[in-house]
């Protein structure tokens, strides 16, 4: 099983929150806090997923403090983490082809 934990810019467009992780350069919204947090955990998944099936490179997690430090005034950092287990590897490779 691995764990991935990333930290992840939240803030306000208009009605709905956004998500930012600014060290893998993806982003997905929901329309408030707490939807915008269960889709950047589907989204760190998904893009995770991606990465350990197809043997690919990432960045490593920045600190949560020096994100944190380059919020604006209505922004906030959070973590946000994955966890994949050996069977979500397999059927996400079966579910691929």
């Amino acid at each position: 099983m691995q764990q991935f934990i990333y930290p992840a810019i939240f803030y306000i467009d208009e009605d709905e929150t956004k998500v930012y992780f600014p060290d893998l350069d993806i982003s997905t919204s929901g329309k408030n806090y707490d939807d915008a947090y269960l889709f950047a955990k589907a989204l760190l998944k998904t893009y995770f997923m991606y990465v350990v099936t197809n043997d690919f490179d990432f960045n490593f997690p920045s600190d949560i403090a020096d994100v944190a430090a380059k919020c604006g005034k209505n922004e906030m950092a959070l973590l946000v983490d994955a966890i994949i287990a050996p069977a979500d590897v397999k059927a996400f490779k079966k579910s691929s082809k």
